[in-house]
């Protein structure tokens, strides 16, 4: 049996959730989230303090074991961030390296001849505090993504460690070239 899988989500008040073909809707006071499901799978709704448990038709099965642990974390994590909004920071390395919000758009100047502007999605909110970008959004996986794409445009390097990082990153630093003895 999948220990994840098995545990229970407890809903907080104010939660509701619906179950439909293939999908969960958790609707919470900070807006909706919709989770997929797998068609193996099933959510029952249930218990004094309200909660959710998420079952498979072969628990045995090493797929099925997977998908349902999979499955129970993606719809805590949905009920988590309508609670209290996810957070990824990315911080700007460089000389010259600046970040501004530019209505719905990021424009990032990362050593380019050109700016570069990226368009935020919806659901995922951006501040800037001098070198950091700080991303908020109630969709963990959306906001991931949003920060992967945005680092994507100046992964850092490892000489100099310029480039764009999550700010809890450490990267690993390569010697330069040595100068040839005589």
């Amino acid at each position: 049996m999948s220990r994840i899988g098995k545990k229970p989500i407890i809903l907080p008040s104010g939660f509701d959730v619906a179950v439909e073909a293939g999908k969960v809707i958790v609707k919470g006071p900070k807006g909706s989230l919709t989770v997929e499901i797998p068609p193996h799978t099933k959510v029952e709704i249930g218990g004094e303090p309200k909660a959710l448990t998420v079952t498979v038709e072969e628990p045995e099965s090493v797929k099925q074991r997977a998908l349902w642990g999979l499955t129970r974390q993606l719809i805590a994590n949905a009920v988590t961030g309508l609670q209290a909004p996810f957070e990824k920071s990315l911080e700007f390395v460089g000389v010259g390296y600046k970040v501004a919000l530019e209505g719905k758009n990021i424009a990032m100047d990362v050593g380019f001849s050109h700016r570069v502007m990226f368009p935020l999605p919806a659901g995922v909110e951006a501040s800037v505090d001098k070198q950091v970008l700080t991303l908020k959004s109630s969709d963990k996986h959306l906001l991931g993504e949003t920060a992967a794409q945005i680092r994507r445009v100046r992964p850092p390097e490892p000489y100099k460690g310029k480039g764009i990082k999550y700010v809890d990153e450490v990267i690993r630093r390569k010697a330069g070239k040595t100068a040839k003895s005589a």
